[in-house]
């Protein structure tokens, strides 16, 4: 059974860092893209970053030079450090698993590509 948990959000001030971790079991990390998600209340789920399975990684415009994800395949573990946080990024963040391999990767930033879905951790920006 594959679970996704994560943790790390937090309330930081405008400007401030917050790192997220997402624990991966019941898979084959190593094999898998990993994406992270966010919600915010009143919009539907968008793609903030994806490291795909060739250890690419792709960003939304949104966070490009503010967010960095890595993987660590030796712990199973997915990360997603944000700097430089803005009001705007407030969200509930999710991570996600697909075993999908789109030909054209940047699909991997569409939420329905993905298979397996986190609980999310939320992350609140004040100004």
């Amino acid at each position: 059974q594959v679970q996704l948990v994560e943790s790390g959000g937090g309330s930081v001030q405008a400007g401030g860092s917050l790192r997220l971790s997402c624990a991966a079991s019941g898979l084959t990390f190593s094999s898998v893209s990993m994406g992270w998600f966010r919600r915010a209340p009143g919009k539907e789920r968008e793609g903030v970053a994806v490291i795909d399975w060739d250890g690419r990684v792709y960003y939304a415009d949104s966070v490009k030079g503010r967010f960095t994800i890595s993987r660590d395949n030796a712990k199973n573990t997915l990360y997603l450090q944000m700097n430089s946080l803005k009001p705007e990024d407030t969200a509930m963040y999710y991570c996600a698993a697909t075993r999908n391999r789109p030909v054209f990767r940047l699909l991997l930033l569409n939420p329905t590509e993905y298979n397996y879905w986190g609980q999310g951790t939320q992350v609140t920006v004040s100004s």
